[in-house]
């Protein structure tokens, strides 16, 4: 199929995409549900300022999904954003309409339903969580739990105002924080090896930790935090969710 002749496209843009869930996902979507006249491709772009051209040469693109490095460097070719891509700053979600594009946030919905199902399932009493990393995963991940109520701290290795560094994680800390979540790359593949270093000996059956990474399925952060018998949840639910969310809003707006 020609993407220049279907006449629904999305897509994904980014840079590298070798590795990208969307474009299998999708066309899985559109099989199932018998989705016509859609196709769904991945666009690598070695530089933001590509996406006007981008745009101009597929006159058939209705949505676009953003990742790595892009979420925030679109901001300003943005004609609108969706309350949580105001507040985060960071777009994965893009709306293209004849007057301008529109950006959005799914990650805040994946993210938080997700976990609602995690909390629900386990019967857990989560008022606060340590964010681990300060990217902008991490900022959708703070929003998102502000939203629902729980209180946060970020974690870092470098030492800053109102920020943990990883030294400063202890018994007392752990107690208080019931919700651990992984913002950083450590553990994806293919550096399966690598993982935060937080002590996993004070994490117990009353936390739940949430690794955004669903690559592999449980990294060691996981892994470790499970032995110690944590409840565990990795980030394909999430993945499937702002998917679902992100077409959504192509196709009701």
């Amino acid at each position: 199929m020609k993407v220049e002749e279907v006449k629904y496209l999305y897509g994904l843009i980014g840079y590298p995409l070798s590795h990208s869930f969307s474009k299998g996902y999708f066309a899985q979507k559109f099989e199932k549900e018998s989705i016509k006249e859609s196709y769904y491709e991945a666009f690598p772009i070695a530089s933001i300022d590509k996406l006007p051209a981008l745009i101009e040469q597929y006159p058939n693109l209705r949505g676009l999904n953003v990742t790595i490095p892009y979420k925030e460097q679109i901001l300003p070719f943005m004609k609108g954003l969706g309350d949580g891509a105001q507040a985060v700053g960071a777009v994965n979600t893009v709306l293209i309409k004849e007057d301008g594009w529109y950006g959005y946030n799914s990650d805040i919905y994946g993210f938080s339903t997700s976990l609602s199902r995690a909390i629900e399932k386990h019967s857990l009493n989560i008022n606060h969580a340590l964010i681990l990393g300060t990217g902008g995963a991490a900022k959708a991940v703070k929003y998102a739990l502000e939203q629902d109520g729980i209180e946060t701290a970020y974690v870092s290795r470098r030492s800053s105002a109102g920020i943990l560094t990883y030294g400063e994680l202890n018994q007392n800390t752990l107690e208080k924080y019931k919700l651990i979540v992984n913002t950083t790359p450590l553990g994806m593949s293919p550096n399966i090896d690598s993982f935060p270093n937080i002590p996993y000996h004070y994490i117990g059956e009353n936390h739940l930790c949430f690794d955004l990474v669903y690559n592999p399925e449980a990294t060691l952060f996981l892994q470790k935090a499970q032995q110690q018998g944590a409840y565990i949840l990795n980030g394909l639910e999430m993945l499937h969710l702002q998917a679902e969310k992100s077409w959504e809003i192509w196709t009701t707006n």
